[in-house]
């Protein structure tokens, strides 16, 4: 067995394997053999290090399951081995997934009006949680760590004896502390915007909120509408001439006849003088500009593109930012965790929201309350989403093929808002017919302030690398609109040649993902051999804002690790610069199973579940008993 083994490394490393990273030979070695190394020298959830001078063959092989490469569909003989009835295995889709809610973590809390100075509970015995602060302590988790990031950085934290690190703010008679030096100097500081008021969420779920101009523009759609019609049905009065029913000459339409005799009335009724609104009319991307000329976009990410993620980016170098795609029809219904999607950090000085929809009365309505109740720089549309759920109810990629009605859209929302409205889009819907030239030249008659271009179509998704010739071609069409270029970029090599073709700037998603320190690394032209400690501390600040975000309790801190773990499936797929024997690390480029220079480094290649888990629980704790995470792609599921 190990003779087998050592011939496999040998083969890996006198030819590369076609699709691998190319690594130095010396860091490289088998599956069994990298699974046994991370296993024996793993310590606990404080974490353990195993000196760089660790072998291979000192190690024990452990042979753990992972899921093969690029195995598509699973063998008959597998059927069982997750367990599910249908003889199907768990692994990782977008379909499916099983969803574990946070609030099964904690499931007796401590009631409200305890932890906000013991006031009178307004629900008396009919309350279901914690009143007596003894038996609440007596079932909640040990605290994670002795200090807390809250109490720390704002002086008070909100979640008193809830917070799984409580004891850095309680005093001996379970009372809160607050540090009134802190908190005087953070008065007045809004860290987070955007949050949906309680008042206007109801009025959206009672339906009583007033769209004046989305009613407008929607009125005037009709009524084009409804002259097309009769235009159709052969109306005369189309060819602007009509000939006389005497039988003489052809007499001149009704507007000419108006304006050849102003002592008739005219048609319309006019109240008022004529000002220079009425005549010259601004160009509806020019109500708010922003400088969109050579700038690193961070992607709008579903999921992982969280407001933590997206300040780690910023700390990074990332000049602008944008929220996770919401559903418009979310939006409008109030939906809270949509609302989520649209909240903006103080840190995010050039930042805005994604929409996505497939009708021109909503999107305008949904432009019109954003414009009205949220403080952004810019709206996107998405007309670029792949998934089937979308596509198939017409939005996302499926608007580039509903010319009309995306049409529509663009001039309604133009309409509405008083920021720069931007479009994402893909090359096109099938693989070999492109749309996105023919789109971008209607898109500049309908007052698009900039469209971003990811280089693969809705069929490609992943599986191709992104088209940059048709991205430089779509540059100089949609010139002088900026156009940014999306695709593959994950060193600051692959920005140089992005730039090199002519795009106005790069946006980042997957690379960023990999490794965020890449904006960095654009812009000080240079390949970062960051090392494991560091990249560990970048996973801290993550923990930490992720904290202050979505609360330092238990549910919290397990939103914390979900979202750190769906991270952390990315990130994994990073080698560092070091280990290469041929830089940079190309995106497409599967990495082999290598051991790091140290045993954190090596923690951090793995691809399997259980190890993400691990890195976890150095900064979150343990995990509870009945933690599950399934990720989004296809890995082995944590039960």
């Amino acid at each position: 067995m190990e003779k087998a083994a050592e011939e496999t490394v040998k083969k890996t490393t006198d030819v590369a394997v076609k699709g691998e990273a190319a690594l130095k030979p010396q860091f490289l070695t088998t599956k069994d053999k990298f699974h046994g190394f991370v296993d024996s020298g793993w310590q606990g959830p404080k974490g353990g290090k195993a000196s760089d001078g660790d072998k291979v063959e000192e190690t024990k092989a452990t042979p753990v399951e992972e899921p093969e490469t690029k195995k598509l569909k699973l063998d008959p003989e597998e059927g069982n081995k997750g367990g599910k009835p249908d003889g199907k295995r768990i692994r990782g889709q977008n379909k499916s997934r099983p969803h574990m809610k946070h609030t099964a973590y904690d499931e007796k809390r401590l009631c409200l009006s305890v932890i906000q100075d013991n006031r009178e509970c307004p629900f008396g015995d009919k309350c279901h949680f914690h009143h007596s602060v003894a038996e609440y302590l007596a079932t909640k988790p040990a605290d994670i760590g002795e200090s807390c990031y809250l109490y720390d950085t704002y002086g008070k934290c909100g979640y008193g004896l809830c917070c799984r690190f409580a004891m850095a703010h309680t005093t001996p008679d379970f009372k809160t502390m607050v540090n009134a030096e802190l908190i005087k100097a953070n008065e007045g500081r809004t860290a987070v915007r955007n949050s949906l008021d309680k008042d206007l969420q109801i009025r959206l779920r009672k339906r009583s909120v007033t769209f004046d101009k989305s009613a407008e523009y929607l009125e005037i759609l009709s009524n084009n509408k409804d002259k097309k019609e009769q235009q159709g049905n052969g109306d005369a009065r189309a060819a602007e001439v009509s000939t006389d029913p005497t039988g003489g000459e052809p007499r001149a339409s009704t507007e000419a006849e108006a304006q050849a005799s102003p002592d008739k009335q005219p048609p319309v009724k006019t109240v008022g003088p004529l000002t220079d609104v009425d005549v010259i009319k601004l160009r509806l991307c020019e109500k708010k500009q922003v400088d969109f000329q050579d700038k690193l976009y961070l992607a709008p990410l579903t999921t992982c593109g969280n407001l933590p993620f997206r300040r780690v980016c910023k700390r990074f170098g990332a000049d602008i930012t944008c929220g996770e795609m919401a559903m418009c029809t979310n939006l409008l219904q109030g939906q809270q965790s949509e609302w989520a999607l649209l909240k903006r950090h103080e840190s995010e000085d050039v930042f805005g929201v994604q929409v996505e929809g497939c009708f021109p009365d909503t999107m305008t309505r949904c432009a019109e309350l954003i414009n009205s109740n949220i403080d952004v720089d810019f709206v996107d549309i998405n007309s670029g989403c792949p998934i089937d759920l979308v596509y198939k109810k017409g939005g996302g990629c499926g608007l580039m093929t509903r010319t009309k009605k995306f049409e529509q859209i663009i001039k309604g929302m133009n309409y509405v808002l008083d920021v720069p409205l931007t479009v994402k889009i893909r090359t096109g819907v099938q693989e070999k017919c492109n749309l996105a030239h023919k789109l971008i030249t209607e898109m500049k008659k309908w007052d698009v302030s900039m469209i971003t271009l990811h280089g693969r179509s809705k069929e490609q998704r992943y599986t191709k690398l992104a088209d940059w010739d048709y991205i430089n071609t779509c540059s100089k069409l949609a010139s002088p609109v900026p156009l940014y270029g999306n695709g593959d970029i994950l060193s600051y090599e692959d920005a140089m040649k992005a730039r090199e073709t002519g795009v106005s700037g790069i946006m980042i998603a997957r690379g960023a993902l990999i490794k965020p320190w890449i904006f960095t690394e654009i812009k000080e032209g240079r390949h970062w051999d960051i090392s494991s400690n560091e990249r560990l501390d970048v996973l801290r600040d993550f923990s930490n804002f992720g904290l202050e975000h979505w609360g330092s309790d238990t549910r919290g801190v397990e939103k914390t690790r979900t979202f750190m773990l769906e991270w952390l499936s990315f990130m994994c797929r990073y080698i560092p610069v070091g280990l290469l024997e041929r830089v940079p690390q190309k995106i497409n480029e599967r990495p082999p199973y290598y051991l790091g220079r140290n045993y954190l480094e090596s923690l951090m290649a793995s691809q399997h579940v259980g190890d993400w888990v691990r890195i976890s629980e150095m900064l979150l704790g343990p995990v509870p008993k009945n933690f599950i995470f399934l990720p989004k792609h296809k890995a082995n599921a944590y039960k």
